[in-house]
């Protein structure tokens, strides 16, 4: 980054929401032209935050992660109580 940048009134997360919901690029090439690309996250896709993708660098990675979790949320659960009626 140049000194001059001065990113001290940034909001984080400030386009979070919308950028998940997808976003256009315009690509304005050299002859004059331009492009229009619509980007949408694919489905199941997960956006990580900065502190976790520096453990996380790819799909793999998080895949691994999580599949090690899952014997253990599986045998954590409890189990499911009864649904109790209500007398009047």
């Amino acid at each position: 980054m140049l000194p001059e940048y001065d990113f001290s009134g940034g909001v984080r997360g400030k386009h979070y929401k919308a950028y998940r919901k997808g976003h256009t690029v315009k690509i304005h090439k050299s002859d004059g032209t331009v492009s229009i690309q619509y980007f949408q996250p694919g489905e199941g896709s997960v956006l990580l935050e900065p502190e976790v993708r520096k453990y996380f660098p790819d799909s793999d990675a998080v895949n691994n992660a999580l599949r090690c979790l899952i014997p253990l949320i599986q045998n954590n659960r409890a189990p499911k109580q009864r649904k109790r009626l209500a007398l009047k």
